[in-house]
């Protein structure tokens, strides 16, 4: 689930639009429900309204009558915030009419110039009780008689019941949409990761064809990207074409080169001693070159390949057992860490580049030669590399005579036997596979050979 996946994007992207989507539905949700409470709770105070205007007349003694029944005891029980009011107007003389709710307390009213009466002649307005309630009252006037003697009434509603309908409604609401969305994020990320586990069965299978385990893309995949895999299988077996048909040539080409150099080489023995030096060096000098240019070639051909692999230590202990034949007189170590090391390249090119760099240790050694193989620490987005070092405790080089060994055909000790091409076989069988060879001063004192090549990869 790294920065750059897919199943991570995925997810990513789903999770980020489930969470905008439930805050939205939560929002909607929440201030219809408000806006529905509000215009019921209005409602509500109209209805009761109309009962107490319906329930209130004027007596025989000029005064106002009536025992409103509202149906719901909040109206009897003090400092709730449900009260009911019928105050007289104008020239009716008489004691106002009250819920037991409001006792002998008041409602505080605004002004009509402020806060008009609407087309139903009514106006609703907030205010606060002595309970410090906060409520939400409807007021109208109305003629009780034909000698147009009229009384105010007002209905007023407990706001804070209303808002706490609606904050319990809320966290209600808030508490399923999270456990839904919550829920849905998981069958979310099962369903992405059920869905792309055909991409996961793609990368193992090239990663073993990678390995050398196989050679193709097997198994059974959606027809979404079965196409896909079958490409990649095309390529996969144009690739073998490719390796076989360059192998091919470079075996036609050597064999058609060996014979006639050897001709020449045989033929140089019977010349004159001063043209028989002459003209073999110069033979075994473009044989040597002639099988550089065809591994040059070969490794060309195969560097793209998504086949090429090698296990580093059993070629390195092979050859240290060669050379140790051969150098009785030597001593030859290895330190191969890691063991389990596989290189991106074919193993006769690291056979031959890491056969050049040991014999030249060889030759110059004292006593000793140490190979070692080491991991190479790459920063993020680079490749894996591993290093090996060929140590010798020879006479060794400076730095100017470094550089100069690393040129073609150049040889600092004509004592010695050789074409002088070793080095610069080896630093282009390396870059060919994207590596590097590079010269330092050993530990023991000698010449440090180091190349460093890619690791194969196994994923993909």
């Amino acid at each position: 689930m790294k920065g750059g996946s897919l199943t991570a994007r995925v997810l990513l992207f789903a999770s980020v639009w489930a969470v905008i989507a439930l805050v939205a539905i939560a929002i909607v949700i929440s201030q219809l429900y408000r806006a529905g409470s509000e215009r019921a709770f209005d409602d509500l105070l109209r209805a009761h309204l109309n009962s107490v205007i319906n329930a209130v007349t004027i007596n025989e003694d000029g005064r106002l009558s009536g025992n409103p029944q509202l149906g719901d005891l909040v109206f009897d029980q003090p400092g709730s915030g449900w009260i009911w009011l019928v105050e007289p107007l104008g020239e009716l003389d008489s004691p106002r009419l009250a819920s037991i709710s409001i006792d002998a307390g008041t409602l505080a009213s605004p002004p009509v110039e402020d806060l008009p009466f609407n087309e139903r002649y009514q106006r609703s307005y907030s205010a606060v009780d002595v309970e410090a309630n906060q409520l939400e009252v409807i007021e109208t006037e109305v003629e009780l008689d034909d000698q147009g003697r009229a009384a105010r009434f007002r209905v007023a509603g407990n706001r804070e019941v209303l808002e706490a309908e609606i904050a319990a409604f809320s966290t209600n609401l808030y508490l399923v949409l999270a456990l839904f969305g919550i829920g849905s994020l998981m069958v979310n990320a099962v369903a992405i990761l059920y869905g792309l586990r055909p991409l996961d069965h793609a990368r193992q299978a090239l990663g073993r064809v990678r390995a050398g385990e196989a050679q193709q893309l097997d198994g059974s995949f959606p027809r979404e990207i079965a196409p896909l895999v079958g490409e990649i299988n095309a390529l996969i077996e144009a690739n073998h074409r490719v390796v076989d048909r360059a192998r091919m040539q470079v075996g036609n080409l050597a064999h058609s080169l060996k014979t006639p150099i050897a001709v020449l080489i045989n033929e140089s023995r019977d010349m004159a001693p001063s043209h028989q030096k002459l003209v073999r060096a110069q033979a075994e000098t473009m044989q040597a070159q002639v099988q550089t240019y065809l591994d040059r070639a070969r490794i060309a051909a195969q560097r793209g390949s998504v086949l090429a692999r090698t296990e580093a230590a059993p070629v390195i202990e092979r050859l240290v057992r060669v050379m140790a034949k051969l150098n009785r007189d030597l001593d030859f170590a290895t330190d191969i860490e890691p063991r389990d090391a596989v290189l991106a390249m074919e193993s006769q090119d690291l056979e031959e580049a890491l056969g050049n760099l040991v014999e030249n240790a060889a030759k110059f050694a004292r006593q000793s030669v140490i190979i070692r193989l080491r991991t190479v620490p790459a920063n993020e987005g680079q490749r894996p590399m591993f290093r090996i070092e060929i140590d010798d405790d020879g006479p060794g080089l400076d730095e100017a005579a470094m550089r100069e060994a690393m040129k073609r055909g150049r040889r600092l000790d004509e004592s010695k036997p050789g074409t002088g091409l070793g080095l610069s076989i080896v630093e282009e069988i390396a870059s060919e596979y994207n590596g590097s060879v590079a010269l330092a001063k050993a530990d023991l004192g000698g010449l440090s050979a180091r190349m460093t090549l890619p690791a194969l990869i196994t994923e993909a």
